[in-house]
């Protein structure tokens, strides 16, 4: 056996075992975060999750058998395993980030990536095997169970670490270069330690060039990553990107602020406040002394709730509290949002719109929800028979609804599934839609238990010199809807069928 004689065979055993752990860890971490940058930059995290994940494990097999000529020589091939993996694995997520930046391009660079890697991955193990053989023979059973014991549970600290302490303090981008670093390590640790008699000196000098040029490529990708980010936002930007935290991204561009959240534009310069108008004024024809809005980060919806005098309580629920910053802090939005945050009936409450609906105790007069678009991340639950249920929950008896549906002039399926869903909930529902500049077709549904007879200003509504939208002219046109964005018969979306998101996804 030729192994250093510097370590005993069990601790050796032990060694080797952690390698296996740590592998697996970032091999877990290298496919969480594909599959998380595919959500994101992919707009479809079900279709993205299911083609990295499948691409991988294929590509885990062919790596597994592409060993098997490589265990003559375990040890330099699993150094060499590791440093490829270190490289490819520590800069995937960059590669792919300006890949879909500069060249609007993403599927087949993501399915190129994640074959690479689980070919990568897919040798680990048989290498691993063959070195826990040299050190101490035993039977092939309790040798796969050994190693399958300490891979399976790497892959939970991989799985646990990466959403809870990772991705919120690092990053995409900087996650998978620290993995990179910890493969290379454990590379380094089992072979240029434990089997560095199997290497020539040649050999291990090579080796150790090449630890050294991935490390040095790695630590300048880390201390790069704010650079880079802040050039790709630009790329993809039409504006100077001003600010940019947990998804929520600030552009200003000639013809004003613009406000971005997982890549969709919330705020438009030209279009938000007639957008905001459209959503707020027809629900508020009635009692709307409390208020809650579902959504509304960027402040414009508030804008226009707060313009009711009546109005003594208003409760915004968001998903982070990034979501507002921008209408706080950014001199142009916090205008553009009338400095809504500050007004003292204003209470903002940062959890998951769904389950702060659901453990409400609370009972409002008005409703407004204005979530992200239903093919974004998981808002596609909060168009849902389910979720218009609850929210029906916390309406006072003669309460409205108001959602901000997709458009049904480009996404008529979506805008109509909006409404059966309230339908289905016992909500009579207004359909109602306008064209804000641009021109931008804009969508939603005004709901109640007893139907709304049609679209109305509130008693104390303001002056249609401020707010245009509430002429009679303005209301009677809303409601109707030219010829291919008339009514459709489509179901509607629940928890276990969320068909909205690929209806919002048709061309």
């Amino acid at each position: 056996m030729e192994r250093s004689a510097a370590i005993a065979a069990r601790p050796a055993r032990w060694v080797v075992m952690l390698a296996v752990l740590v592998c697996a860890a970032c091999g877990l971490v290298y496919e969480l975060a594909l599959a998380a940058l595919g959500g994101t930059l992919g707009g479809d995290p079900v279709v993205e999750t299911s083609i990295v994940l499948s691409v991988m494990v294929f590509a885990m097999g062919l790596g597994a058998l592409a060993a098997k000529p490589l265990a003559r020589r375990a040890a330099a091939a699993f150094v060499a395993v590791e440093i490829l993996l270190a490289a490819a694995g520590g800069m995937c997520a960059t590669a792919l980030y300006a890949a879909f930046a500069w060249y609007d391009v993403y599927r087949w660079p993501m399915i190129a990536v994640a074959a690479v890697l689980g070919l990568l991955i897919g040798a680990e193990i048989p290498l691993l095997m063959t070195l826990v053989q040299r050190i101490r023979p035993q039977e092939a059973g309790s040798a796969v169970a050994d190693l399958f014991a300490a891979d399976y549970v790497g892959a939970l600290i991989g799985g646990l670490l990466f959403p809870f302490l990772l991705l919120p303090h690092l990053g995409q981008l900087r996650t998978v270069v620290l993995a990179g670093v910890v493969n290379a390590v454990a590379g380094v640790l089992v072979v240029l330690w434990l089997f560095r008699a199997d290497l020539s000196a040649r050999l291990r000098l090579g080796l150790y060039a090449a630890v050294a040029a991935v490390f040095a490529l790695l630590a300048g990708t880390w201390l790069y990553t704010p650079a880079f980010e802040r050039a790709a936002r630009n790329a993809l930007y039409d504006g100077d990107v001003v600010s940019a935290r947990d998804g929520v991204v600030v552009v200003h561009t000639k013809a004003g602020p613009e406000l971005y959240v997982d890549g969709e534009r919330r705020v438009s310069a030209s279009a938000g406040n007639e957008a905001a108008q459209a959503l707020v004024h027809p629900a508020m024809a009635g009692r709307h002394d409390r208020v809650l809005v579902l959504g509304g980060g960027d402040g414009l919806a508030l804008r226009e709730v707060l313009r009711y005098p009546a109005v003594r309580d208003v409760v915004v629920v968001v998903a982070r509290a990034a979501e507002t910053a921008p209408a706080r802090t950014d001199p142009a939005l916090r205008a553009l949002a009338g400095n809504a945050f500050a007004d003292p009936r204003v209470r903002v409450v940062v959890e998951d719109a769904f389950a702060w609906v659901r453990a409400a105790r609370d009972r409002f007069d008005v409703v407004v929800a204005d979530p992200a678009a239903p093919s974004t991340g998981s808002a596609a639950r909060l168009y849902t028979q389910e979720f218009y249920g609850l929210v029906r929950g916390v309406l006072r008896p003669a309460g409205r609804l108001v959602v901000h549906a997709p458009a049904p002039d480009t996404h008529r399926r979506a805008y109509w599934c909006v409404d059966a869903g309230l339908r289905a909930a016992g909500l009579g529902t207004v359909p109602y839609r306008v064209t804000a500049p641009g021109p931008v077709e804009r969508g939603y549904v005004l709901a109640a238990v007893a139907a709304p007879a049609g679209l109305r200003a509130a008693d104390d509504a303001p002056d249609p010199a401020v707010v245009p939208f509430l002429t009679p002219e303005r209301l009677g046109h809303a409601t109707w809807f030219p010829p291919g964005s008339e009514r459709l018969d489509v179901p509607a979306a629940t928890l276990t069928r969320p068909r909205i998101a690929d209806y919002d996804r048709e061309p």
